[in-house]
Parts: structure tokens; C-alpha cells; sequence
């Protein structure tokens, strides 16, 4: 008789000599592999998802901050809209086991379809496993794709709504689907015709999702890596060795910090932080509306509490500007990252990080 425990172990087993077999074609000359490979036509980032400790008091609190409609609900998880829509974040209940944090990244890709874009994963040497993945980035799925089916009772048509993940070499995990996509039902999870608004305007408008990021061993095989398979290129530079991933219309970015440890990775990658585009953002209306509501000063770079606010700024060496570049940062009930900024905001110089006219 198999034991769970010894499933389990044969799992990580098998994981870890798939990513052990990726790292060599990882290696490889973009140049030969282009050859015989076209790149997945990612054209923008779209959603993302948080597991919370608490339902209610994270819809209450990001309601109050964004003034976010639920655009659609997947049994216990409830998905907020980013602007005008279909762009959108859900929140889900943690599970035994399960820390708050982010699950996962959504990317929104022209064109899609579904056993098409997976053909194009494995291509690339993401291989297809037969179940569902973890609600966190988990190494024990890195280099892997998987489907999940979403019934009637978790928002999905009555023929189910199947949606395609990923996870990266340092088993980080996206999702790839329509431009269209609102977490809804339909074939393509496209249908989101129950749109509750939120009984406040909150303390921001969101306009889009402008960033995520993501702390890793290795920065450079990531950069190399996403480039490739999405066919995208360096949108501009925070300091020489820190470049930035442009995603579709010269604002977006993936930015991807860290180590340059070579190898399988020992511990699975992590967002950091998404930054979303807000209206009239000024950052010292940003700060006095953010301590209305309750929020207090970090104290500590090294210890982030919940219910925190902060600023950063970017300096020359980190392609900022004389003086620093202003990036407001706060932290929500369970401790999770948010940064806000204009919606001219590209990771780039000039006050508001708009400058992205000349990437090194």
C-alpha cells in the first residue's frame, strides 16, 4: 500500500530532477532556441490572487481603499475589479498549512487558447502534470503546467471553466489566460454579469495593475527565461544590474531581484509586492489619507508589521532620480505589500518614474 508520506516524497523527488533537467535548456542561446520556438503573445498583467486570514476584514479593507466592485465570486474566494475591469484580484481564505501572501500572477495573452498556449509551454520545457497545483508557489511544481476546472459552485459554467497555471524553475506560479478573462463563468471564465459595487468610492481609484516584484535565487536566469517565452525586452534599468521586464504597453513590468545562485533553487521564489496605478496620485495626499484610515509609519526596513506605510526612494543608482523618486508602500491586516502610483509610472526616472525613454 502507498503511504501519503511516500506520494508525497516521490512528488518532490520527481520535481526536483524536472527542474534539474530544466536548468540545461535554460542555459541555452536564446538565438537557438527561438528557432524553434515562437514566444507565448503576453500583451498585459491582469490579475492576481492573496490568500487572507480573514474574508471579511480584507474585503472590508480593500473596499475601503480602492472602493473595489466584487466583479465575480469562486465559491469562498471573491474577485475585486481593478479599474473599469476585467482586470481584477481575488481573495481567498488560507488554509491549514498556509501562510497569507500571494498566490499567484495572472497574465492576460492575445489570442488565447488554452491547449495552444500549453502546446507552447511545453515547448519550453514546462511539462504537464496531471493534477491541480498548490495555492503557493511550491518547487515541488516548478517547470510544470496544470488546468483547473471551476464547476457552478465556484463561478464557473455548467460545463466548467478550465484555467491554465504555471510555475517557473523556482516554482512561482502564473496564470495565463484571455484579455477578456474577469474570473467569471463561460468557457473562458469571460462572463461576470453579477458585478456588486462597494458601499464606499474608497480612499484611491485603481486604474491597472503596474507591477509585481518577485524575490529569487537567481534574477538572471529569470529575466533570460520570461523575455524569451514571452518574447518581451528590458523596459528600463534600476541600477546596472537590476533591469525590468516591459509587459505590452510601455508601463507594465515584471521585475525580478535577488541572488545569483546557480543550480536547482533550494527554496521557491516569492512576490514581493504589486504596485497598482491609482488617480491623482500625489504622495502627500497618498500619506495623510492612508493615517486617516488608521495606518502608522514603518519603523524598521526589517521588520514590516500590518497596517504600515512607507516611502522609498529611488536614487540615481537605482535609475531614479537626484533626489529620489518617490514610491509609497503600505502593508494591509495580514502584512501583504501594496505600492501605489500614477498611472504614468513605468519604473523609469523623472519624479514620477515615468522616464523610460533610454534603457541602458
Amino acid at each position: 500500500m502507498t503511504t501519503k508520506s511516500t506520494m508525497i516524497g516521490n512528488s518532490a523527488v520527481f520535481s526536483r530532477r524536472a527542474v534539474l533537467k530544466a536548468i540545461p535548456a535554460l542555459t541555452l542561446s536564446p538565438t537557438l532556441l527561438a528557432q524553434s520556438m515562437s514566444p507565448i503573445a503576453v500583451r498585459k498583467l491582469h490579475s492576481f490572487g492573496m490568500r487572507v486570514s480573514n474574508m471579511e476584514r480584507s474585503l472590508r479593507f480593500y473596499q475601503d481603499i480602492f472602493g473595489a466592485a466584487i466583479q465575480s465570486r469562486q465559491g469562498d474566494t471573491v474577485c475585486l475589479r481593478i479599474g473599469d475591469g476585467p482586470r481584477f484580484f481575488s481573495l481567498t481564505p488560507v488554509q491549514a498549512g498556509e501562510q497569507p501572501g500571494f498566490s499567484h500572477i495572472g497574465l492576460s495573452v492575445e489570442n488565447f487558447d488554452l491547449e495552444s498556449v500549453r502546446d507552447q509551454l511545453d515547448a519550453f520545457g514546462i511539462s504537464r502534470r496531471r493534477q491541480s497545483g498548490p495555492n503557493q508557489a511550491s518547487l515541488d511544481v516548478a517547470m510544470q503546467s496544470w488546468t483547473t476546472t471551476r464547476g457552478q459552485r465556484e463561478g464557473g459554467s455548467t460545463s466548467g471553466t478550465e484555467e491554465l497555471f504555471f510555475a517557473d524553475i523556482e516554482g512561482l506560479i502564473y496564470q495565463l489566460s484571455g484579455t477578456d478573462h474577469c474570473g467569471g463563468a463561460g468557457d473562458d471564465g469571460a462572463i461576470c454579469e453579477r458585478v456588486e459595487e462597494a458601499a464606499t468610492s474608497g480612499l484611491f481609484r485603481s486604474i491597472d495593475v503596474s507591477h509585481f516584484t518577485n524575490f529569487l535565487a537567481n534574477k538572471d536566469r529569470a529575466n533570460e527565461f520570461y523575455t524569451r517565452i514571452f518574447g518581451l525586452g528590458f523596459q528600463a534599468y534600476q541600477g546596472p544590474a537590476s533591469p525590468i521586464v516591459g509587459v505590452g504597453d510601455g508601463i507594465q513590468f515584471l521585475m525580478y531581484v535577488g541572488g545569483d545562485q546557480a543550480g536547482a533553487p533550494v527554496q521557491p521564489g516569492r512576490v514581493d509586492h504589486v504596485c497598482l496605478s491609482i488617480d491623482d496620485f500625489d504622495v502627500d495626499g497618498v500619506i495623510a489619507k492612508l493615517e486617516d484610515y488608521g495606518f502608522t509609519v514603518r519603523q524598521s526596513v526589517d521588520n514590516t508589521p500590518p497596517m504600515v506605510h512607507w516611502i522609498s526612494m529611488r536614487m540615481p543608482n537605482r535609475g531614479g532620480i537626484e533626489g529620489g523618486t518617490p514610491e509609497v508602500y503600505f502593508s494591509d491586516p495580514d502584512g501583504i505589500r501594496i505600492q501605489v502610483q500614477d498611472a504614468v509610472y513605468c519604473g523609469g526616472g523623472g519624479y514620477l518614474g515615468d522616464d523610460c525613454s533610454a534603457p541602458a
